[in-house]
């Protein structure tokens, strides 16, 4: 646990933007934590959906190490063999067709946003386009980011945004469909809604956006910045839909903990940044593309789609049997290995109960837990997580 003397000691330095967990976290093995004084803590958290295959993994860690030894940057002056290996196997695995990489998931959202709007300029040489956002959507913190993040207070403090942002109730096609006017390039949402409360697109809903797009020559923009890389059971949430996004933003587990992003774009958006349209000096550096090649690979050598659809079910069944046996719980909801667990009163006392209890989890709004543990958490660990989630319950 931390010190007040720690604790202070960070703070002198740190802007206070987060209102951080009493512990100092030192070193992970497997799906385990340890903190600086060796407690052990069981992880479903995975550093928010990115430590996909866990802590200390020796294959992963002399990925990084070979290349450390070789070359870390470089700039986008010039080609390497890591960004180009990275990039073929993210265009591969999401059926799109170039990749841009950035240094994080909200770099990748601002990215996707220009390719909508050069894309509309390039038909009509104008630059009021509109893009329709999703009420209590979360897709970053900097400024173009925020501008689409669709809850108000996230953004009212630090108006205006971007402009020309209009918001729809997720998952109601008519809402969305009333906001549609001539000047909309792009309509943009998560796949699976994270910080708004981890809400699953509607089948009928994604597939008739997809229409509408494709009718009135609109880009569709897809977050799969949480829900992406494995997550779901697919390796895209919109895999499981049976279509492509133009564009499609991704990070988190697309790393495994360095940092990177990127957006990728389909056919029809592949063309709409020209050179010196868009760029970044650390983006898709050498030593963050190596860790994004050893990702992909990884996931095929450990069958981790596999994996995470034999789990997925039993994580569920866990948190159903909570449901039905503890009446502070609403509901459970979530595809594959991000679920949620609704309840009935603030999650924050049952989350810090946990932590002290040695089970990392967070919340995905006021009253919600989130859970995004690593992809290869096994039974026997979701067994471990029940137990002393349900003795939090019990307490309080």
């Amino acid at each position: 646990m931390v010190t007040n003397e720690f604790k202070n000691y960070a703070e002198e330095a740190l802007v206070h933007t987060y209102n951080r967990f009493p512990v100092a976290f030192d070193h992970g093995e497997g799906v385990y934590l340890y903190d600086t004084d060796g407690k052990k803590y069981l992880d479903f958290a995975a550093g928010i959906a990115v430590n996909a295959f866990g802590y200390h993994v020796e294959e992963y860690n002399n990925a990084l190490k070979a290349q450390m030894d070789k070359l870390i940057h470089i700039s986008n002056l010039f080609y390497t063999e890591p960004m180009a290996e990275a990039a073929h196997k993210l265009v591969k695995a999401s059926g799109l067709k170039r990749v841009f990489f950035t240094n994080s998931g909200t770099e990748a959202i601002e990215g996707a946003i220009k390719v909508a709007r050069k894309y509309a300029h390039k038909k009509d040489g104008c630059t009021d386009h509109e893009i329709i956002a999703m009420e209590h959507s979360f897709h970053g913190r900097s400024m173009g980011a925020l501008s689409v993040t669709g809850n108000a207070h996230y953004r009212e403090a630090f108006g205006p945004g971007i402009g020309h942002v209009i918001f729809a109730k997720y998952n109601d096609l008519e809402d969305v469909k009333a906001k549609i006017t001539d000047k909309t390039c792009a309509i943009l949402f998560e796949t699976v809604q994270g910080e708004g409360g981890i809400y699953p697109g509607e089948a009928d809903f994604i597939k008739q956006i997809r229409k509408l797009c494709d009718e009135k020559d609109i880009l569709l923009i897809l977050d799969e910045i949480q829900c992406g890389m494995g997550r779901t059971g697919k390796m895209f949430a919109y895999q499981h839909y049976g279509i492509l996004p133009d564009v499609m933003t991704t990070a988190k587990a697309l790393g495994c903990g360095v940092p990177v992003g990127a957006f990728v774009v389909g056919e029809r958006a592949e063309n709409a940044l020209e050179p010196g349209d868009h760029g970044s000096t650390y983006g898709g550096n050498p030593l963050v593309c190596a860790a994004v090649s050893k990702v992909f690979d990884m996931f095929e050598s450990r069958h981790v789609l596999d994996h995470v659809n034999e789990v997925a079910p039993y994580l569920d069944k866990r948190l159903s049997q909570l449901a039905a046996e503890f009446d502070v719980v609403k509901e459970t909801r979530g595809m594959g290995l991000i679920r949620a667990l609704e309840l009935k009163a603030p999650a924050g006392p049952y989350i810090n109960k946990a932590l002290e209890k040695g089970l990392v989890i967070i919340s995905a709004g006021a009253n919600i837990i989130r859970f995004v543990p690593p992809l290869v958490i096994t039974k026997e660990n979701v067994d471990e997580m029940y137990e002393i989630l349900k003795s939090c319950l019990e307490e309080l």
